[in-house]
């Protein structure tokens, strides 16, 4: 299999960073009165519920889940997920730092001490979990193919084969590209934006990520793209957290088993990506 990293450098278009689907001003989560002395001494939860504020990693180039906006917060689903929690630590959005994240430094990052937790389309699989603990998962996504609305070739994984696919590196469609159809040609790029005018232009045949993240391309670009075939993997989506830190990781499935029985989760996906997507089934939180 060829691989060669994407050079392009395409800007991404301003419709991209007006997420109107996204709510605005009014997707802010209400922090409650929390006191640290509510949680054990010496806990993540303790130490930033005393500190008022929290670091967390997130994408600013998906639509519907976590994009830009011109206010240059992020808005989404994923972003609306994050809020649920902070709240539940006392912190309102004046007391979020949004780092942007990507597919390949989501790790590092949380490692590294960068982000206290992060929310950005994070599969949960085994591989990730040697580096890192997982809370949820919150979404269940699938891996999925964009391609020019005028393409008739290319109708699922199976019609790749010698076809150039933009995809990002150190993502789990990246990797399943690579261990399940090897004869496609990888064109890699460090976010999904950055293939859209590569596709345009005939450069590339085709992206292929997670189906939500790709529909919002669609949404944002009608007549454009679309996507061919049905998904043909599954993404479970979860909260990324340091490596052994197993009481934030219980308090955060917690928060997310509550939001799906409260109406904090549908609500945030009702004004956020629901407003494109039908609503799903709330997954089962894996306590592993």
């Amino acid at each position: 299999m060829r691989m060669r990293y994407t050079a392009f450098t395409a800007l991404m278009a301003s419709a991209a960073l007006v997420l109107a689907a996204c709510g605005g001003d009014d997707a802010d989560e209400e922090a409650g009165d929390v006191e640290a002395s509510e949680f054990e001494e010496g806990t993540t939860m303790a130490q930033l519920a005393e500190a008022g504020e929290i670091t967390i990693g997130t994408k600013f180039d998906q639509p519907l889940f976590g994009l830009q906006a011109p206010s240059g917060e992020p808005v989404g689903f994923d972003i609306e997920i994050a809020k649920i929690i902070a709240s539940e630590l006392g912190i309102g959005s004046d007391g979020i730092e949004w780092r942007e994240t990507t597919s390949a430094n989501r790790e590092e990052f949380l490692k590294g001490g960068q982000v206290d937790m992060v929310v950005a389309t994070y599969t949960i699989n085994d591989e990730r979990k040697q580096e890192v603990d997982f809370a949820g998962p919150y979404y269940n996504a699938g891996q999925s193919i964009l391609v020019l609305e005028d393409n008739d070739e290319i109708g699922g994984p199976e019609d790749l084969a010698g076809k150039d696919v933009c995809t990002v590196e150190g993502s789990t469609p990246a990797q399943n590209m690579r261990d399940n159809y090897p004869e496609a040609n990888l064109d890699l790029t460090d976010t999904y934006s950055n293939c859209l005018e590569p596709l345009r232009q005939g450069q590339v045949d085709a992206l292929t990520t997670d189906n939500v993240i790709l529909s919002g391309f669609i949404d944002q670009n009608p007549d454009e793209f679309k996507l061919v075939g049905e998904p043909f993997t599954e993404e479970p989506y979860g909260v990324g957290v340091p490596k052994g830190d197993d009481e934030f990781r219980s308090f955060i499935n917690d928060v997310l088993e509550e939001s799906f029985d409260d109406g904090r989760w549908l609500e945030a996906w009702e004004k956020t990506a629901g407003e494109v997507l039908e609503t799903p089934d709330t997954p089962e939180v894996d306590r592993y």
